[in-house]
């Protein structure tokens, strides 16, 4: 029997509040006054979009997924043992898919003690929780329920942490953004903790159009529901089907940049805003940007935030996870 006054194994911890719509609120108004029109690539991600993602990583095209999951699989029992964790903080961490490997393999090593998700979605952590104490006896996870861009100081302490951030997210910042988030994040690294960070490798233009083009439509619907949620969450009344979606990349800039453009000339009501907002016949809305780095990108970028890279796993090019100290 566990002992009373024992950690509970499950502790989870909201630091959203009331808090979530406002920044939706002030976003959404930051970005369509903007001369080329923006929108935020988290808001895709309600319960609508969760899936057409899941969808989009099982398609053909959309290699990220896939093989960011292959290294994992084949270097999560390296990583481990390099970065002597035990403890496993994972940025973004929704069912903990990405990770799962992560965990295995320090349970494998006798080191896993504690995991620490931070996500936005309370449910998707307290599903997670509690499957995971199941497969793992003995693991504590403490959850926090947040958003990485805003909330990263509340992340618990801890000895021997590895720090986690995959599936290529990185790559959704702007170069200055990525500065002060990897900056931000380095602060709160121990001389023991170590950072694991899951990014997207320069390939011909091909591939990565492909990957954001898929033939069955999916990332096109997926671009779309960031109008659904804007229409549910803010009052608004866009048609979602009078805009297309446009993926291309951009080789100076080195990445793919997703858009919605209008196909009529058309007025947008949102109410919980007091805004309307006019579009022209043609006229495109940034929805996403998705960085591909070289290696050596991710090693200066890196190094500038405070990190050293101690190794970077690759796979022919495709897809590349950095394992990095503070220095």
């Amino acid at each position: 029997m566990r002992d009373a006054l024992a950690e509970p194994a499950v502790r989870i911890e909201s630091y959203l509040g009331g808090s979530s719509l406002d920044s939706m609120a002030a976003d959404v108004r930051e970005g369509l006054e903007r001369g080329l029109k923006e929108l935020p690539p988290k808001y895709f991600y309600d319960e609508r979009g969760s899936a057409l993602f899941d969808r989009i990583t099982e398609l053909p095209e959309y290699y990220l997924t896939r093989s960011e999951r292959a290294l994992l699989n084949r270097r999560s029992p390296e990583i481990v043992a390099a970065a002597r964790a035990e403890e496993l903080v994972e940025l973004g961490s929704g069912s903990a898919s990405k990770s799962r490997t992560l965990l295995y393999a320090m349970a494998g090593a006798g080191t896993l003690r504690r995991y620490v998700p931070l996500d936005v979605s309370e449910t998707t952590v307290e599903r997670c929780s509690i499957e995971l104490i199941e497969l793992f006896p003995g693991l504590q996870v403490h959850g926090v329920i947040g958003d990485f861009e805003r909330h990263l100081r509340h992340i618990p302490d801890g000895a021997r942490r590895l720090f986690a951030f995959l599936g290529g997210t990185i790559g959704n910042f702007y170069p200055d953004h990525r500065a002060r988030f990897l900056s931000a994040l380095r602060e709160l690294l121990g001389d023991d903790d170590r950072f694991l960070l899951g990014a997207d490798l320069v390939k011909p233009v091909e591939l990565l159009e492909a990957a954001y083009n898929d033939s069955a439509g999916v990332t096109a619907e997926f671009n779309r529901n960031v109008l659904h949620a804007i229409n549910r969450d803010l009052g608004a009344d866009f048609r979602p089907d009078a805009f297309e979606h446009v993926a291309f990349f951009d080789e100076e800039e080195s990445w793919i940049e997703m858009r919605l453009r209008a196909v009529e000339e058309q007025r947008v009501r949102i109410r919980a805003l007091d805004l309307e907002v006019e579009f022209a016949d043609g006229e495109e809305m940034r929805t996403e940007i998705s960085a591909k780095f070289t290696p050596e990108m991710l090693e200066r970028e890196l190094w500038d935030a405070g990190f050293s890279v101690e190794t970077l796993y690759g796979d022919s090019g495709m897809f590349a996870l950095a394992l990095a100290a503070p220095r």
